[in-house]
Order: structure tokens, then C-alpha cells, then sequence
């Protein structure tokens, strides 16, 4: 049931041009900035990996952008731990597992995050589980890889930049190469 690095990089390359759930990038583009920018903020390997991968499971689960227009949680980040568990450590894939939660812990906790979402953002965040509340926030933050959620999070957010140069596909390989469990 594990995927292999082959595996993942033959996913990017057959499904990457669809466009990310109502953005203007396509999951490719959007999966290679989030890896840079987590790259270009200092992260290491686990993170920028994480950054890489988190909405892989929106190529396995084939979501299209009418995904969203038909109010449907694809529910991602929950379908691709399987594949990658047995790939990588749990520094990558605890992440990728958080990341949705983390949007909802921001809203919850940072004045203005809710309102800086783009609408596509917005949209999934309501069928995500929407705002979390004060308990449910303060429970995610003791969970183990809750910061580095959050910091995936953000390079998330701002992975929507149309034309944006990003070094590709390969340079991130060689990273999981690095992290695969032998």
C-alpha cells in the first residue's frame, strides 16, 4: 500500500496540472512553492518534504475543481497517511495529517487569518469542520507536530502565486530520497 518516491514523482507528473481546488496554480505549482517557500524560510528537510506532499492526497483521490463547487471534503490529508507512513518518518507525515487542523486552529487564534484566506480557502475551511473552539485549539497545540503544522500551514497559504519560478520536481526528490525509511 506504500507508495514509492517513483510513485509519487509519476503522480505529480500525470495528475500535477490540475488546478488546486479553485486557485489559479495548478496542484504541481502549488506543491513546488510550498516546498520553496518552506526551503527559502530555513526548514529543514522533514518540513520542506511535509510542504511538498501535504495535499498529495487530493492526486490520489482524483479531486477536480468541482470538487469544491460541490461542497465535497475529498478528505486529503487523511487518505494519503497510508501511502506515506511506511515512505517516510513521522516528522513528515504527522504534519501532512495536521495541516487542515492547523488552518482551523489559526482562524481560532490569530486575529485576521480567517479573513486573509483566499475563497477557495475559505469554502474548505466550512467543510473542513470550520473555526475550531478554544478547546479544541488548545488540544491541538499540545498535540506532538503542531508547530510544524502550522509552519506548513502558512507556506501553504501562500503557495497560490500564479507564474511563480520554483526549482523543480527533481531538487525536492532528492530530499525524499534523504528521508525514506530504509
Amino acid at each position: 500500500m506504500a507508495l514509492g518516491i517513483g510513485d509519487i514523482q509519476s503522480l505529480f507528473e500525470q495528475r500535477g496540472e490540475a488546478l488546486y481546488g479553485g486557485e489559479a496554480v495548478s496542484q504541481l505549482e502549488h506543491a513546488l512553492q510550498a516546498a520553496w517557500l518552506a526551503e527559502q524560510a530555513g526548514d529543514d528537510d522533514a518540513t520542506v518534504a511535509a510542504c511538498l506532499l501535504h495535499d498529495l492526497g487530493h492526486l490520489l483521490s482524483g479531486q477536480g475543481d468541482d470538487d469544491l463547487a460541490r461542497h465535497v471534503d475529498d478528505l486529503h490529508q487523511h487518505k494519503v497517511l497510508p501511502f506515506l507512513r511506511p515512505l517516510l518518518p513521522t516528522a513528515v507525515v504527522q504534519p501532512i495529517a495536521l495541516h487542515v487542523e492547523a488552518k482551523r486552529y489559526l482562524c481560532a487564534t490569530e486575529p485576521g487569518y480567517r479573513a486573509a484566506l483566499s475563497p477557495a480557502s475559505a469554502l474548505s475551511l466550512a467543510l473542513q469542520g470550520g473555526v475550531m473552539s478554544a478547546a479544541d485549539a488548545a488540544d491541538f497545540l499540545a498535540r506532538p507536530h503542531a508547530q510544524a503544522a502550522i509552519r506548513l500551514r502558512r507556506h501553504d497559504d501562500a503557495a497560490k502565486v500564479v507564474g511563480l519560478v520554483t526549482p523543480p520536481l527533481a531538487h525536492y526528490l532528492s530530499r525524499l530520497h534523504r528521508l525514506a525509511n530504509p
